[in-house]
């Protein structure tokens, strides 16, 4: 087995929170082990436009506390094709870089998987790096505690205002595919109805569930959309329960990307740590084209391919049923 001599670290796609604590853990494990480390900007278009440079211990000083990601992230669709994974290796090739650490989600995945299968010399090791904690092999990735915990701070801020006014407040949080952060965020904030991609919700019913919160005497009302939930916009969807129950006070927030900003928690940072610590002793034993992730809190392996296709995170079937059991 080749050992590694200098490797390549990249974020790519959407950045998560305690992304950089995962690149600091990344460096400084590799260079405790004599291994150089190259920093790539942008991701795969830093790759492919050779925009890299080598790092320290000290390039990664005072980073633990920063959201977003030192190393900057891009789409890039060049690398889609074969040519544009051509330019993106001879350029690892110029730099004597023969391991590549990728942080990011399915989308990174993918393209570090066609990458290492068309350049099988270059051993790939992925993280997972996203807040939307929707990748097989690790039941919590990068970035969900902390847009969690944030999605949970701006509705306790919004159930204030909900609670003076009588109102009614429709909050849209991020989850195009996975309801993970409205499930947990509108657990956490006692949410009245939380609409999620993974399980239909009829108009009929929200409009019973809220109708029962009336006759309850509730002073406000909480209703959490994850984007990817199939009832449509969560504009029409507030005109439609408006036409139902006129005498509510209905308001909209889309809290967007503020979920993906600020400070990684406690545990995203030791989860970066952890991720970034595990990736480098894995590639030194010779794993390629695999994810390390965190599993019954064991850090374990798990090859790309199925990463990307095994079965998606489950939602919690207690906290399923909590939802209308706890919100009467």
């Amino acid at each position: 087995m080749q050992k590694i001599s200098k490797l390549g670290v990249l974020t790519s796609g959407g950045d998560a929170p305690g992304m950089n604590p995962c690149i600091r853990a990344v460096v400084r494990t590799a260079i405790y082990n004599g291994i150089s480390v190259v920093g790539i900007r942008q991701g795969y278009k830093g790759l492919i436009e050779n925009d890299m440079f080598e790092m320290g211990t000290r390039s990664v000083s005072n980073i633990l506390n920063l959201g977003g990601t030192i190393l900057k992230t891009a789409r890039c669709m060049e690398f889609h094709t074969v040519e544009g994974r051509e330019k993106a290796y001879k350029n690892l090739k110029d730099h004597d870089i023969d391991a590549l650490v990728v942080i990011g989600g399915d989308g990174t995945f993918t393209g570090a998987l066609k990458f290492s299968q068309q350049f099988p010399d270059v051993r790939v090791m992925g993280i997972p790096g996203t807040i939307d904690n929707d990748l097989y092999g690790s039941t919590y990735t990068l970035g969900f505690d902390t847009a969690t915990n944030t999605v949970i701070d701006a509705i306790d801020k919004i159930r204030d205002t909900a609670d003076s006014h009588d109102r009614l407040f429709f909050i849209e949080v991020m989850g195009r595919d996975s309801g993970a952060i409205a499930l947990r965020a509108g657990i956490a904030c006692g949410a009245e109805g939380i609409l999620l991609p993974e399980k239909a919700t009829a108009i009929d019913e929200l409009i019973e569930l809220l109708k029962k919160g009336e006759f309850n005497k509730k002073s406000s009302s909480i209703v959490i959309v994850a984007e990817g939930d199939k009832s449509g916009n969560i504009y029409d969807l507030a005109k439609k329960v408006k036409q139902q129950i006129s005498n509510y006070d209905i308001k909209v927030t889309v809290l967007g990307h503020l979920q993906r900003g600020g400070a990684p928690s406690s545990f995203d940072r030791i989860l970066g740590s952890r991720l970034g610590y595990a990736a480098v002793n894995a590639l030194m034993s010779g794993h390629t084209q695999e994810m390390v992730g965190l599993e019954a809190n064991v850090i374990k392996t798990t090859p790309i391919e199925e990463a990307l296709t095994g079965h998606k995170f489950k939602l919690e079937d207690d906290l399923l049923q909590m939802v209308d059991v706890l919100s009467i």
